[in-house]
């Protein structure tokens, strides 16, 4: 090459180097996904108001922050009480809200007309089954939306706030029907992608031995957050997921002596406490006088790992884990941090999530998770309404593995009043 050519390849090159930051810049943003919300009922603070809302007015819920890439395209509310926020909220975007499931999917053409879907049943006016969890309909809404796919030879992805079914049937056939039908499905909490303090997550591949969850609250409504938190700590240990073997509940001063007896680890509850920003055990007292009901939930995993869940109401406002690992014997814990106020910003986070899914295809962390966590709460109120016999889980036995990995959030907005609009 002569030195006329070689100078001419440099500036090209330069060109080129200089170019590609500014170019990338350029690169138009992705059409915005049209979403199609299913939920129960949409009020302030509702978890559809918290979730949805924020395609409407930014992640903030105040029209100041930045926005989804999504477009709301409809809306199907299957209860409407009186505080209902839903229909003045919905005129004032244009959204049109439909009276069935199938007309708000295929916004009265015939064929499904939008990219994916938000399913939020959490809120509303629902029968308990025979262990007292509530029978949120789930199971009803998304027989009508896989009815829509079929008939339209066309699947999209969707997004299940929460617990995939109140009981193990209906979860696992929804599981079993968007397997049989390719559509993405995703589901679960967001205490998984919220704030954690300190900075702290399970290393993956770890040879784990135990977890100790602390959660408050009832058991379908907040249980749930603290056994998803351990099942997303679980299934980054050595091999993945391998299933469960049984699961028990035990209540009240038998949860002490269970701690005395080994079948906790008490040093692990105590770390986790630890970690608590505003218990009362922080300004003197001990747990077992603040707690006296407490509730164990305890997980034994065919790999010899154990997982425990106790719920301390009286003790606790918040949910925090700690965990020991078998290889090197080493503690670490953490605060699983939620913003009790407006925004309620860790539902951005979940929604961030969904979003990733919608844009892709491809879930951003797996729904086995939820699925297990459905399961596993489900067998804990059995085990409780049959005096702490422990429930044997053979059907728990689905093997999966996450390369999903937590991160910690931007720093959360100022707290605004949970009125404020």
């Amino acid at each position: 090459m002569n030195l006329s050519n070689f100078r001419l390849v440099m500036v090209a090159l330069a060109a080129v180097l200089v170019c590609t930051p500014s170019c990338a810049l350029l690169a138009p943003k992705p059409a915005p996904k049209r979403i199609a919300a299913i939920v129960t009922e949409y009020r302030q603070n509702s978890h559809a108001d918290v979730i949805v809302s924020r395609i409407l007015e930014s992640y903030t819920l105040d029209g100041k922050g930045e926005y989804p890439n999504l477009k709301l395209a409809s809306l199907y509310t299957d209860q409407v009480p009186a505080s209902d926020t839903s229909r003045a909220m919905m005129k004032q975007h244009g959204v049109p809200i439909f009276t069935n499931i199938a007309e708000a999917l295929t916004l009265g053409t015939g064929k499904l007309a939008v990219d994916g879907i938000l399913l939020v049943a959490e809120h509303g006016k629902y029968p308990t089954n025979s262990t007292g969890n509530v029978i949120w309909p789930k199971r009803r809404m998304y027989d009508e939306i896989q009815k829509v796919f079929r008939q339209s030879g066309r699947v999209v992805p969707v997004f299940c706030d929460k617990h995939l079914a109140d009981n193990w049937t209906d979860a696992k056939w929804m599981y079993d029907t968007a397997k049989e039908l390719k559509s993405p499905l995703m589901a679960g909490s967001s205490l998984p992608v919220l704030w954690r303090y300190p900075e702290a997550d399970m290393r993956r591949g770890a040879k784990l031995k135990e977890i100790v969850i602390v959660s408050y609250h009832t058991l379908d409504a907040y249980g749930f957050h603290a056994l998803e938190i351990g099942q997303c700590l679980a299934e980054r240990r050595a091999g993945g997921e391998t299933g469960i073997r049984s699961v028990r509940g035990i209540k009240g001063q038998a949860v002490w002596q269970a701690g005395r007896d080994g079948v906790f680890d008490r040093a692990l509850l105590d770390a986790a406490l630890k970690t608590l920003k505003q218990s009362p055990i922080s300004r003197g007292g001990t747990v077992e006088k603040l707690a006296p009901e407490p509730i164990l939930c305890t997980i034994e995993y065919r790999d010899g790992t154990r997982s425990h869940m106790i719920t301390l109401n009286g003790a606790v406002g918040e949910w925090a884990a700690a965990w020991r690992t078998a290889d090197d014997n080493a503690v670490t814990a953490t605060n699983f941090f939620t913003q009790e106020w407006r925004p309620f910003m860790h539902f951005t986070h979940l929604l961030k999530g969904a979003e990733q899914m919608f844009h892709t295809g491809q879930p951003a962390w797996p729904v086995e998770r939820t699925l297990y966590t459905s399961a596993v709460l489900d067998a804990l109120l059995i085990s409780l309404k049959q005096d702490g016999k422990p429930v044997e889980t053979p059907h728990l036995d689905i093997k999966y593995t996450s390369d999903w990995n937590w991160k910690q959030p931007p720093p959360m907005p100022p707290n605004r009043p949970i009125n404020d609009k």
